[in-house]
């Protein structure tokens, strides 16, 4: 009997390509040249009943166009703005993702990117390395990061592990979503008033354009020219020009930034500042981690293949099943 046909966008570890093939019939869309992968489609887009992709390469539109016997997508990571779920939804195309297994990680990296920038890590490790602790003395006085005041955007599942994190070293949390939980934290309605009660405003909320530009100038300058932001959410969430404006102007006291709007491409107004700490978009990469991530994927598709169901389906489709397996 004839696999179900898995379309692949973008590249997978060997651990997750071989799980695929001893289920699915695999056809890797990077195999064809851009200009080429829609007119491969147009051939051969009933043959794929699922599609396993990340939250970096999405679904675009046109690609799931070109499917009409889709029945499941499943994306590696917690974060799948770049797939419309809400359209897969409508479809009756189950849409899956990788929460959970990723919340220590992250919330490790937010309390590093706050430790390393409130203490100087980086700047500290610098005048080691140039000889300035011989010839110039002891580096300046930083600030403590206890009896600080956390802000949290976004307080789901990685918030809450950031801010366990935070109480460990002495910050109060306060906290702004979509509504108020039954949390032992203030709640905030107002984003702006937030920023004004904090010293660090931390970014874990999904993107998306319900969020895009969330934290912009009013934000920053609430948080005021001692107040740090911590991103790793995604880069979207923060105007990233307002963001600029704001360090250049020492409205912003600093940011540590996992995040960025353009990635890969970092503007030089950020790479060039000391009160800036930067990281390459790796707060759950650890090899621990991805491979959990990965195998989540693949348990997905492997679970849609016994009764039409996934594990970990995004809240867009959490009522939807297709009815079967394939």
């Amino acid at each position: 009997m004839r696999k179900p046909g898995l379309l692949q966008i973008g590249p997978v570890p060997d651990r997750m390509r071989l799980r695929f093939e001893a289920e699915w019939q695999v056809t890797r869309l990077f195999d064809y040249e851009e200009g080429d992968r829609l007119n491969f489609l147009a051939g051969a887009g009933s043959q794929f009943t699922g599609i396993a992709t990340s939250g970096h390469w999405g679904v675009p539109a046109d690609i799931m166009a070109a499917l009409p016997n889709l029945k499941v997508i499943s994306s590696n990571g917690v974060g799948y703005d770049t797939i419309d779920a809400a359209a897969a939804a409508a479809r009756g195309v189950l849409v899956s993702h990788t929460p959970d297994v990723l919340n220590d990680d992250v919330a490790d990296t937010a309390i590093l990117l706050w430790l390393a920038l409130t203490r100087h890590l980086l700047q500290g490790d610098r005048w080691v390395r140039s000889g300035d602790w011989a010839t110039h003395g002891a580096y300046p006085l930083t600030r403590s990061v206890r009896g600080q005041v956390m802000g949290i955007l976004g307080l789901g599942r990685i918030g809450r592990t950031i801010a366990t994190r935070a109480e460990a070293f002495g910050a109060k949390i306060v906290y702004h979503g979509r509504t108020k939980q039954v949390v032992p934290y203030e709640f905030f309605a107002s984003l702006t008033d937030m920023a004004a009660a904090c010293d660090v405003l931390v970014c874990v909320t999904p993107g998306g354009p319900e969020t895009q530009h969330l934290v912009g100038a009013d934000v920053l300058r609430a948080l005021g020219p001692e107040g740090a932001l911590i991103n790793v959410a995604r880069g979207s969430v923060v105007d990233e020009t307002a963001l600029i404006a704001a360090l250049d102007s020492g409205a912003l006291g600093g940011a540590g930034l996992d995040v960025f709007e353009h990635e890969p491409n970092v503007p030089a107004a950020l790479t060039e500042r000391e009160n800036v700490v930067l990281a390459p978009h790796m707060a759950s990469g650890t090899i621990e981690t991805r491979q959990a991530m990965g195998d989540l994927v693949c348990d997905n598709l492997s679970r849609f293949l016994v009764d039409g169901r996934v594990l970990t389906p995004v809240p867009e489709c959490a009522d939807l099943r297709t009815g079967g397996s394939v």
